[in-house]
Order: C-alpha cells, then structure tokens, then sequence
C-alpha cells in the first residue's frame, strides 16, 4: 500500500541539523540527564544555568523523538481535563494542575523568546470543540471549572473552523511551535552555558556505584558518573518502580497537508470520538494544516496504514483548503489512570534519581513543568507542584492490559517486499521483514523489554510491542522503549515455516 506524504514529522524534516558527538569517555558531572527531548533539555538548561555541571546522553538525535514528533501545542487546555480533575481529585490538585501548566507554557514562551529562537512562536487561542450540541453541557461547565482556577476561558458557538460544529470551549493567549527547532536552539544555548550534549548515546544501564553516594550511567564501554541522574526518556527505565504496568501506551497518526496562510485560526482538539486535533504549522515550503487522528493502542492494530487512509479522507471531507500531503508520521503517548504525569524525585534506594513520563498526550507543557519541579528538587528547593506529580504515588499497576501481534502470517511467501509479518515456529515467533528487494531479514518475534510479541507497522515500518509501547526500526533496531537492547537476529524461516 504506497501512502501520500513524505514519512517525517514536519518539524523534524525543516529543523536545523545536530552533530553533537557521541559520548565515548569515562567523565564524572553533577547531574547526568538521559533523554534530549523537552524534559531533559529544559531541565539541563534550568540547571546549566544554575551553575550545574550537566552531561545529556541521547540514544539518538536532539528533538527528533517524541517532543519532535507532538502536534506541539504549548497549552493548559487539555480537552475536558479540570472538571475531571476537580471532581476525582479535588479543586486543590487541580489548581496545581492548571498553575504547573501554565507555567510551563509561560516558561517556553520566555525562553524562546529570552534566547532568541527561532522556532515559529506564535501565540494562539486553543479550543476544545464537540459536533454534538448534547455535548454542550459538558463544555459549559469545563469553562466554569477552568474560570475557577483563574484560567480566561469561554463558551464559543459554533467554533470557527471550516465545518459545522455545536461550539467549542476556548482557551485565549496559548501559543504553538516547532518543537524540533525550539529543542535545537535550547540545546545549543546549553552548550553555551556550559553543558554537554552527546547524540547517538544509547544508554544501556543506570546503576548504583560503589558505597551508593552517585550514579553510574553506562553506555557500551563508557560511562559518566553523577551525583544524581535524570531519567528523562519516554517511559522511566532501570527504576524500581515498575511504570510498565503503570502506564498505557497509544499512538496517533498525524499529517501535514499542503495549505494557505490562514486556512484555520487557533489550535483544536474534538472532545467528540473519534477525536481530530488540528492546527497550523509550517516547514520550509510554506504553509502546512497539521491532523491528529484517533489514538488507537500500540501495536494493537494490524494495519495503520488504514488509519492514515481514513484520517485523509476525514479531512477531505471536511476542510476544502487541504491540499497535497506532504508529512505523516506516528507519535506514541503514555497514560497514567489519573490522568497526571509522574514526575520528580525517587526515595530509598533510588535516592537522587529523577523520572518524568506518562504526560497522557499534553507533554510540552507537562513535561516543561516536570523539568521545572526537577531542576528545584536537585537545588533543594521546594516547588509546589511536587505532590501533585509525585512518582512515588499509589497507583494501580494492572493499568496496562498488554495485547497479542496483530501481525501473523503463514509464511515467508505471504510477506510482500516492503512488509513484515510474525511467522510460528514451534514456540518460537519470527518477525520477518523484507526489504524493497525482497530479501527477508529475520529477528526474534519477542520484545526484549519483557518477551510480548512484536506487531508490524505498515506506515511506519517498524515493530511495535503491544504490551509496554517499544518500538524497534524494520531492522530490529530499538526506536523507543522501554527496551534497551535490539531484537535479536534470526533465521529465516523455510517456505514450510
């Protein structure tokens, strides 16, 4: 199946490059971040600025992961979110959840503007829209909950976008970006406070060193030594705290459609299901509508492809000023059961470690104000926000149900050039991929985070782990974890499998 569309995120695709080199060295620092997405440069620069020593160690390139791969909406309006929050938790954490937010908001804008990035700033309205005027209630009194913790929101009918829809709850003064580009000039203006930034650094293992007062960071046959660690990946790893089994893993299909200047006004999330976000964008040849489609789980879904084919037709339908698309790509979110990021300092024997993960899709805002509570927690300094986020916190830990392949086939001949497929052998499952020649490639089936078997993506051409959210490239290849190690090398299987 041949999709339109270049397979990039358009804010990667029209980034300035890195070469940041890889870290191949045995160092000592004060505070060691791995991840060089928002969490762990924002909290690399809060720090670098504070006179801290930082090393960053990203397994792959600055921005181009999941913050690069967001519809990178700088907003507190979180679809229906405070209403919930006010009545599941109470009016007092959902305070903190609005004020850490917007926060996190201000604090991007300041920065990009402070540090003179160039990163398409512009401050927008955000809207959260329903079709259903029986939905209208619900918006009403989101605005009355957002009103009540001091946010400037009101009920808008219908909203304006280019279809007809019963109203909308509108957020004013949020604002938009290029991520890629934002965490590029962040990265850059780390450097020159001080701070190192090493790309192509996978991080293998975090551990204890001897006598248990610093940190151990290896990767391969180096290492840096910290007094404390970030662990600012996409899902916590090498922590006690099993957030595998206490998170939920699901993608988007996303893309950029060819546009005019103004073809919408603002940034929309759908409160209806199935959901559609929109907003507008840019890349170096002009204008771009950017689509966010249902989430569906990861690696649950046999074809995604299919995704991509009804999200295009969703909008032909619906917004006559989309043109050819140029971009798609898939983005993989973390949920947690209530609906608030794990974020902050570990205890005990996890003593100067700090996470940040499960952002349940609102992670540059969340994840800007997890790196803001992180870099007051290594200083010492008490931030209000640190029991709303708490990583500690009880929480269930049968949220994540796991799932099955969606990706059996027979055998090697039922694989076409370009696909991949799970063939049985015995208790054995083979993931099989075959190149545009033709030529199969054959890996163990099973995730190397915890042995689930993989699914094939046939947009992205990767394997997807339906359990815990990895993800490993159509060479086995790991993209995202929670695993650490790529998918080990197999043979191929006979025709009679």
């Amino acid at each position: 199946m041949q999709l339109a569309g270049k397979v990039e995120s358009c804010w990667v695709a029209s980034a300035p490059e890195t070469h940041y080199p890889r870290y191949e060295q045995a160092d000592r620092c004060d505070v060691a971040i791995v991840g060089g997405g928002i969490v762990g440069l924002t909290s690399a620069w809060l720090l670098s600025k504070a006179g801290y020593a930082v090393t960053v160690l990203e397994a792959r390139k600055i921005g181009q992961q999941v913050t690069g791969r967001s519809t990178a909406k700088i907003t507190a309006q979180h679809s229906l979110i405070y209403s919930h929050l006010i009545e599941t938790l109470g009016l007092e954490r959902a305070r903190l959840y609005g004020e850490a937010n917007h926060c996190g908001v201000e604090l991007i804008v300041a920065l990009a503007t402070q540090l003179d990035i160039a990163c398409d700033l512009e401050r927008k309205n955000a809207y959260a829209y329903t079709h259903e005027p029986r939905r209208m209630s619900a918006i009403e009194a989101e605005a009355d909950a957002a009103r009540s913790l001091g946010f400037d929101a009101r009920v808008v009918a219908p909203a304006p976008l280019p279809f007809a829809t019963a109203g909308a709850l509108e957020f004013t003064h949020q604002a938009q970006f290029n991520p890629a580009k934002y965490l590029v000039g962040l990265a850059d203006a780390i450097t020159r406070c001080g701070g190192r930034i090493f790309e192509n650094t996978r991080v293998g293992n975090v551990k204890r060193r001897p006598g248990g007062k610093s940190w151990r960071i290896e990767s391969g046959r180096h290492h840096v030594d910290a007094e404390g660690v970030v662990v600012a990946t996409h899902i916590p790893m090498w922590t006690p705290i099993p957030y595998d089994k206490r998170m939920r893993a699901r993608c988007h299909t996303a893309m950029a459609f060819r546009t005019t200047s103004g073809a919408i006004d603002g940034m929309f999330i759908d409160v209806d299901q199935p959901s559609h976000s929109l907003r507008m964008g840019q890349d170096g040849d002009g204008p771009l509508l950017i689509v966010l489609g249902p989430s569906f789980p990861n690696g649950n879904d046999g074809d995604v492809a299919a995704r991509f084919e009804r999200l295009e037709r969703w909008v032909r339908e619906n917004v006559s000023a989309a043109g050819e698309v140029v971009w798609r790509w898939v983005n993989e979110d973390y949920d947690t059961a209530d609906e608030i990021p794990y974020a902050g300092a570990l205890t005990g024997e996890a003593a100067g470690m700090y996470v940040a993960s499960g952002f349940n899709g609102w992670g540059i805002s969340n994840g800007t104000a997890a790196a803001m509570l992180i870099a007051d927690q290594i200083q010492g300094e008490r931030n209000p926000w640190r029991t709303l986020y708490n990583p500690r916190r009880r929480a269930p830990t049968d949220f994540n149900p796991g799932g099955d392949t969606q990706s059996r086939v027979a055998s090697v001949e039922d694989i076409a050039a370009g696909a991949g497929g799970v063939i049985e052998q015995g208790k054995r499952k083979i993931a099989v991929f075959k190149d545009s020649q033709g030529k199969a490639h054959a890996f163990s089936a099973a995730c190397t985070h915890k042995g689930c078997t993989v699914t094939w993506n046939n947009a992205d051409l990767t394997w997807d782990c339906p359990c815990h959210g990895s993800v490993f490239s159509c060479d086995g290849q790991v993209m995202h974890g929670p695993a650490t190690d790529p998918l080990a090398p197999a043979r191929v299987p006979n025709s009679s499998g």
